[in-house]
């Protein structure tokens, strides 16, 4: 079942309701919404946020609204002592991030802080970085920082292992040289897997991301035995700043048709 939710308010068919001002074109808040699954980004009420709420005030793809025994349960995990300590550590961070300057919250500690201040809440000494080889001086840096502050750090890169794509199933038309007119070239293929094996055999605390490919995070990710957060996600264009493609028109997605010359 589907219906259309505008401002907050359901109605039938399309509508044209409080447009904003986007890359110089008007922007229609619509969306087509599937009843009873989660869709919280399209929610213009943000009930979760606040103390006065009613049920009957919620959306119908509120999770709150037709989750709840998905949601009771999840929260019965909190009761678990390694979870509790990970999240109110988490939590006093966050909270840590910020100071009021002139009357105003400011955020005061980059990433990079957070992830030292975390580790020193948990009691975490001994980090492991899995990075990409394209960001091998950021990659450095970070090591430099997290060592300068007493932590014991471990560091694989991506092609560790020395394998070529085409070892993995890559068809070489696939390989990067290709683009150079080079298909039968040695090229190195990343190896997430093996940076978490190779991270997993020290008993690390921590392991944390630094550029890793997209899809080679995720291998990285399932087979890491440590928590893992990323501190560097990469993207070719934005210089690793994913979010500099949602405010800059000269990456609006109206230039993404790559069938286009």
């Amino acid at each position: 079942m589907e219906k259309r939710y505008f401002a907050g308010v359901w109605v039938s068919g399309f509508s044209r309701v409080r447009g904003k001002r986007l890359y110089g074109e008007t922007v229609i808040l619509s969306g087509v919404f599937r009843l009873n699954v989660p869709q919280c980004v399209k929610c213009v009420g943000g009930f979760c946020a606040k103390s006065d709420w009613e049920e009957s005030q919620l959306p119908e793809f509120c999770p709150m609204k037709h989750k709840g025994e998905v949601i009771e349960e999840a929260m019965s995990k909190y009761e678990d002592d390694g979870a509790r300590e990970l999240y109110v550590n988490s939590t006093i961070v966050e909270q840590q991030a910020y100071m009021i300057i002139r009357g105003r919250r400011i955020s005061v500690r980059p990433r990079v802080l957070e992830v030292i201040k975390f580790a020193e809440r948990m009691g975490w000494s001994r980090v492991g970085i899995a990075y990409c080889g394209g960001l091998r001086n950021e990659a450095r840096r970070i090591v430099e920082i997290f060592e300068s502050v007493g932590l014991e750090v471990y560091s694989v890169r991506c092609k560790c292992g020395n394998i070529d794509k085409t070892v993995f199933g890559v068809p070489k038309e696939y390989k990067i040289s290709n683009l150079f007119g080079e298909p039968d070239r040695f090229e190195a293929g990343c190896n997430p897997i093996v940076q978490a094996e190779v991270l997993n055999s020290e008993n690390l605390d921590l392991h944390i991301i630094v550029g890793l490919c997209i899809g080679h995070d995720i291998q990285f990710t399932e087979h890491s035995e440590a928590p893992t957060t990323t501190l560097i996600v990469k993207d070719r264009v934005t210089g690793h700043n994913p979010m500099a493609s949602l405010y800059s028109a000269y990456h609006h997605p109206r230039f993404w048709d790559e069938e286009q010359g």
